[in-house]
């Protein structure tokens, strides 16, 4: 059985249902972002259960069809982005038609309709949060972060956050008390 679990965004976030579900007994397969897979079925009292459990940690079990393929593109992107470096061979939008197998028409629409956001800006959002992460720890050059998250040039990374935060790259670094967001608020 699969189960599809809104808001895990992180491995922290694989380690916390995946004790709560051990908690309950439940045999696991597999903890991926947003979706585990366990052997058996839930029993709906047990089901009831986790569910309070999970939404106590901020989690929350997705039942609808239109709500999982939104969780499940938010969590390709989230870790194409932050666990991956970007690293895409393809355009997005191909990205995500091919990992879903359905039409990226319907899949923006979707997206766009639920979220109030369309994907390229979810994505775009993402990228800006993982380049002020980097920024903050002062490791590489913003050539080089230009390079990891595959912008075109550093005049579009520098050009995107400025539209983005409303501040230069250089100004966002002397800010050292500027307070980044959670992925899972973005």
């Amino acid at each position: 059985m699969k189960l599809y679990i809104k808001n895990m965004v992180c491995n922290r976030c694989k380690m916390v249902v995946k004790s709560e579900l051990e908690k309950l007994g439940l045999h696991l397969i597999t903890v991926e972002l947003g979706e585990v897979e366990m052997e058996g079925n839930l029993s709906e009292d047990l089901k009831k259960q986790l569910s309070q459990r999970l939404s106590v940690l901020g989690f929350e079990l997705i039942d609808s069809k239109k709500s999982r393929i939104i969780e499940r593109m938010k969590n390709a992107i989230i870790d194409l982005v932050h666990y991956q470096d970007n690293q895409i061979q393809t355009n997005l939008s191909v990205f995500l038609a091919e990992l879903l197998l359905m039409d990226y028409n319907y899949l923006s629409n979707l997206f766009s309709e639920v979220e109030g956001v369309s994907i390229e800006h979810f994505y775009i959002a993402q990228k800006i949060e993982r380049v002020k992460e980097l920024l903050m720890y002062d490791e590489l050059t913003l050539s080089e972060i230009a390079f990891q998250l595959n912008y075109s040039s550093l005049g579009h990374l520098s050009r995107q956050f400025k539209q983005v935060t409303g501040l230069t790259p250089s100004h966002f670094k002397m800010m050292k008390e500027t307070k980044r967001s959670s992925i899972d608020e973005l």
